[in-house]
């Protein structure tokens, strides 16, 4: 099925007055514009990252660097999208009410601060945390999106052509059960690719 950009559009569904920067846990789906796959090609359900899915994984996993208050748990980039739970707390020092893992098969980070090089000194992480700031979920993900953006149409030598979509998708994850559930649906997302209702050719 064709891509039509007036069914196919996530928006991002907010809960009228909920604060989006307080603490709490929550699953973000993030679309390629017009879900065109840019990052890759699956293969025997393995998610093969090219070179422009690799930029977007790593402008990823470096968001805690640009953000005191977050957190990395379970993440896939896949061709057209991205699925992951980010953690949100006031406090590094502390959990956002969940476990989080370490050892899933998906991508996982620790949220655990940087260790100090061998000579004392602080790390670039612990360095460049200093200057790092707590922010909201929305203004988090807009970093994301417009920075590896750039980046992107940079290696494809194009000047402001949109990579992901406008909006983007997120779900509140209240307790544990739900968590570990997403997380299973973030490990098997790459197995389940041509039947997912993300699949360009799949309607949704």
């Amino acid at each position: 099925m064709k891509y039509d950009p007036t069914k196919h559009d996530r928006y991002s569904i907010r809960l009228q007055n909920y604060d989006y920067s307080a603490s709490g846990a929550y699953f973000i789906t993030i679309c390629t514009h017009q879900r065109e796959c840019l990052f890759g090609e699956i293969t025997d359900g393995v998610m093969q990252l090219n070179r422009l899915g690799k930029i977007a994984r790593s402008h990823w996993m470096n968001l805690p660097r640009h953000h005191l208050n977050l957190y990395l748990d379970a993440f896939v980039v896949m061709p057209n999208h991205l699925h992951g739970i980010l953690i949100l707390h006031g406090d590094r020092s502390t959990r956002a009410g969940f476990e989080q893992k370490s050892s899933v098969k998906t991508e996982i980070l620790s949220a655990k601060p940087a260790p100090t090089g061998t000579s004392g000194t602080q790390s670039t992480f612990a360095t460049h945390q200093q200057n790092s700031k707590c922010h909201a979920l929305p203004e988090i993900i807009r970093g994301f999106k417009t920075f590896s953006a750039r980046q992107i149409n940079k290696i494809r030598r194009v000047s402001k052509v949109p990579v992901w979509q406008r909006n983007y998708y997120e779900h509140i994850i209240r307790n544990e059960e739900s968590s570990e559930r997403i997380r299973d649906y973030i490990d098997r997302n790459p197995m389940s690719w041509y039947l997912d209702k993300l699949h360009p050719d799949n309607p949704s």
